[in-house]
């Protein structure tokens, strides 16, 4: 059958100007541009954010650590106001606290997640109830959790719960927080137990996709379970280890909540004194905003190098 058109009618495709390459072109640059308009459109509250609550005070503070304002008037000083932190005894001594603090908190509050959650993969019974518990201090409000330390656990006298567990076996009781040897230590102990419970979900998630037969493969060469840690999970997970090792660095060197509850600021004879406390002297008791933008900026410097090592290391392992 042959279909033929009436005398007089043109094509779509023939008349001049309705190309329909060029519509398809224009309809499809058209969707591109509401596409991308959208997008922006979303992150701008995002952007408008970080702006306000992230860079503005940070360019603001490295303004201000380089001024002085004195009644209301504001003079341009140089590095008079790093000078002068840096002449200030308690400025080494915050920064000792804060390094004893971040070694600890290595050693314990950074192994002690990654056996746990080691512990919590191999169970098969009660595993869901098992990580509501784990998580469960990260959901305490931390001055809560703080006070509940404090009060309770941290109580110098043999009423105390860790005064208490140590009479049961016969070990001599502490201060705790009124011992200037036992001041960090607790306070790594109680920063542990508050925010064990996200790493330990990480290291869960990490652990879950390692490939079940490495693990065979390492029993059948008759390795131990430590074995199997150093040899399979630890190489498999440790692109995670590496980058926990880095936040867990960055928070425990912005160190305040804990020595401002636990130890009333700056401790017995300034053993719980941080880097982040002494910014928070400087700026609210002292009316020193100059000097405590100065604290922040060596601080913002410190960790800053400490991520650029990260990123160096990482770079090298990739």
């Amino acid at each position: 059958m042959t279909i033929t058109t009436a005398p007089g009618a043109v094509r779509a495709a023939d008349r001049p100007g309705t190309s329909p390459p060029a519509q398809a072109r224009r309809t499809s640059l058209g969707r591109t541009v509401r596409d991308q308009l959208t997008g922006h459109a979303f992150l701008i509250g995002a952007v408008l954010c970080f702006a306000v609550f992230s860079w503005y005070p940070m360019v603001r503070g490295v303004v201000m650590s380089f001024q002085r304002t004195r009644r209301g008037e504001t003079t341009w000083v140089g590095w008079d106001n790093y000078l002068r932190i840096l002449d200030d005894p308690s400025f080494w001594t915050a920064w000792q606290n804060t390094f004893y603090f971040t070694g600890l908190a290595l050693v314990l509050g950074y192994a002690v997640p990654f056996f746990v959650a080691i512990l919590l993969n191999e169970f098969r019974h009660a595993r869901g109830y098992l990580r509501i518990l784990v998580y469960l201090p990260v959901m305490l409000p931390p001055a809560s959790a703080l006070f509940l330390f404090k009060f309770y656990a941290y109580d110098p006298s043999d009423a105390g719960l860790f005064n208490a567990i140590l009479k049961a076996f016969g070990l001599p009781t502490s201060q705790w927080m009124q011992s200037p040897e036992m001041t960090m230590p607790a306070m790594v102990i109680a920063s542990t137990w508050m925010n064990m419970g996200s790493a330990v979900l990480i290291y869960l998630a990490a652990l879950q996709n390692i490939p079940g037969e490495l693990y065979e493969a390492a029993e059948l060469d008759g390795a131990g379970i430590w074995r199997r840690i150093m040899h399979v999970t630890i190489p498999q997970t440790r692109l995670i280890l590496a980058l926990l090792a880095m936040l867990q660095i960055v928070a425990t060197m912005q160190l305040f909540i804990e020595p401002l509850i636990l130890a009333n600021g700056a401790g017995a004879e300034d053993s719980a004194t941080s880097v982040a406390y002494l910014i928070y002297q400087h700026g609210f008791f002292q009316n020193d905003l100059n000097g405590a933008a100065a604290l922040g900026v060596i601080m913002l410097v410190v960790l800053a190098g400490f991520s650029a090592v990260y990123l160096r290391l990482t770079a090298r392992q990739d």
